[in-house]
């Protein structure tokens, strides 16, 4: 082999090298990880909804009657506002999900869309127990935000809430499942809380908890807030609850439940020593 040869094979050697340490093929995935491409495809299903209630009456100067008895003028203030979150499950339908505290009592409902279209919509009903209210607007080109199987989420998946947090417009923050079956978080209902260390604040309540594929895992509905403050445990209704109580306010106009017929407490270690029960935990019936 000639010296030429072997400075043409280096020379060779050199560029190849150069290539493979700074030329990136087209099209190549980048390292850096993003939920960018999953809120592109989620964002158009979640919606803005304001609530607006009948108007209060404010107490007003007091005055005295010509015959010295006190006199008090009432102000009508404007309407009550209370705003939230919904997210689109029916775009053929126009059907919505929200939270029944959301909407509880309005007389008015108005859903703003991502692309700021806003629509009147109509309460198609609502269910206490769970606190999910089914909305309906009419308009096309909506964008529908498919259930995902929340019998299959794990402590420890990561989620995305999503959400008009304080009026601000949309926001989506991120975190882990934290614990399932949450319970105790209101005196009475049915619940089984996904708990979530995603922010959920005032204003997301209605909006969907996403999985990494893109489907709702949960209905975000409520926060521990000592003082005011986010201290990381929002609740979130799972997407196969809220799938079901839909289905039956569309079906029925209400949910309706099954009763077994019978008064249970929790079994506690100290009243499974007490009776002498082989397990510490579970249900104890204790009327039929």
């Amino acid at each position: 082999m000639t010296n030429r040869t072997r400075l043409e094979l280096l020379i060779v050697s050199v560029v190849l090298m150069a290539a493979a340490l700074y030329l990136k093929p087209t099209g190549a995935p980048d390292a850096t990880f993003s939920f960018a491409p999953l809120l592109q495809r989620v964002t158009p299903a979640v919606v803005n909804v304001a609530a607006f209630g009948p108007a209060e009456e404010k107490g007003g100067s007091h005055l005295a009657g010509s015959d010295g008895s006190p006199l008090e003028l009432s102000v009508q203030s404007e309407p009550a506002q209370n705003i939230g979150s919904g997210v689109i499950v029916d775009a053929e339908q126009g059907l919505i999900l929200t939270n029944r505290h959301v909407v509880q009592n309005a007389t008015q409902i108005i859903v703003t869309l991502t692309d700021r279209r806003q629509l009147d919509a109509v309460l198609v009903a609502s269910d206490p127990g769970t606190d999910v209210a089914l909305l309906r607007v009419t308009a096309t080109d909506l964008v529908p935000l498919p259930f995902g199987d929340s019998a299959r989420v794990e402590i420890g998946d990561p989620g995305v809430a999503n959400g008009k947090s304080f009026g601000l417009g949309q926001t989506a923050t991120s975190g882990i499942v934290s614990a399932l079956g949450r319970g105790g978080m209101t005196l009475e209902g049915y619940e089984n809380y996904i708990q979530t260390d995603a922010s959920i604040n005032p204003g997301s309540s209605g909006g969907p908890l996403i999985d990494t594929e893109g489907r709702m895992m949960g209905l975000n509905t409520a926060i521990l807030a000592p003082a005011g403050n986010n201290v990381g445990i929002g609740s979130a209704i799972p997407s196969n609850m809220a799938h079901e109580v839909a289905l039956q306010l569309v079906k029925h106009g209400e949910v309706r439940r099954g009763r077994l017929g019978i008064k249970m407490q929790d079994v506690t270690p100290p009243l499974s020593a007490a009776l002498a029960l082989p397990v510490d935990r579970g249900a104890l019936v204790t009327e039929v």
